[in-house]
């Protein structure tokens, strides 16, 4: 269990930050390894809430997406999307967003549109979906992605959902009503926004990774803490369960196909 992968320690990484009994609002791919690490492992009373409609879900593997019948198989109960959207995002009872992204920009806004120009896309991506109204509803927000030149951009091909827009109190000016992005997760490190600048700022570095292969993989001048920690390494327990989750996963996908 010594032996880990990258991905393995930003999706654990991630899940250590959310907190139990929180209410989640999660999107598919990494964000949800992430929160259902985090419930079968420290926070087992977390709600967690996917844009179908399914509320309090308990997947015993990673959904395919938000319309895996697994979600409202294990579902406390299911609502309407328009009512997961009004009432619960909207409305301001969703403590913590969980999202992940083809592209970010120093200040956390996000881009899983296209990479490209939109009208003549190189690649045109997933989309939206509920991740604007995440973005700006959610109490916080965590964003989960690798970190390269790539994904890390200077200026993004398509701005699909807010983070610190344009910095500062961009967002109390445009008065979205959550804190907006609190930290980013990546495969080399944890940065979170300056309190006043709101510009992402490297707090942590992943064991084994220096600050020189952070900066070559951001694609824009990194501001960094004066005092870098490390992110602890995964708990033998924190792999074991990641690990059953995803070849239970992989085994029931196979079944389907």
């Amino acid at each position: 269990m010594s032996e880990y992968t990258a991905d393995e320690m930003m999706t654990i990484a991630a899940a250590r930050m959310m907190r139990n009994g929180a209410t989640c609002f999660i999107g598919i791919g990494l964000p949800s390894a992430a929160a259902n690490l985090a419930r079968l492992t420290h926070a087992p009373d977390t709600v967690l809430i996917y844009e179908s409609g399914t509320i309090g879900t308990k997947p015993a593997v990673l959904p395919l997406s938000i319309g895996d019948g697994e979600l409202s198989e294990t579902a406390l109960t299911v609502v309407s999307v328009v009512e997961i959207f009004s009432y619960w995002l909207e409305g301001g009872r969703i403590d913590l967003g969980f999202l992940g992204a083809a592209q970010i920009d120093r200040f956390a806004n996000i881009n899983s549109t296209v990479i490209g120009d939109y009208s003549s896309p190189s690649v045109r991506l997933p989309g939206a979906g509920g991740a604007p109204a995440i973005a700006a509803s959610c109490g916080e927000v965590l964003i989960t992605l690798r970190q390269t030149r790539r994904t890390f951009v200077e200026k993004l091909d398509f701005v699909t959902s807010g983070g610190h827009l344009e910095g500062g109190d961009s967002r109390e000016r445009l008065r979205f009503p959550g804190r907006g992005p609190t930290a980013v997760i990546t495969d080399l490190g944890i940065l979170t926004p300056d309190p006043v600048t709101k510009e992402l700022t490297l707090t942590s570095l992943h064991p084994g990774v220096v600050v020189e292969r952070v900066v070559d993989a951001t694609g824009w001048p990194l501001k960094m803490t004066p005092r870098l920690a490390t992110t602890p390494p995964p708990a033998a327990t924190e792999l074991r369960v990641l690990r059953d989750l995803q070849e239970r996963t992989a085994r029931a996908h196979a079944g389907q196909a």
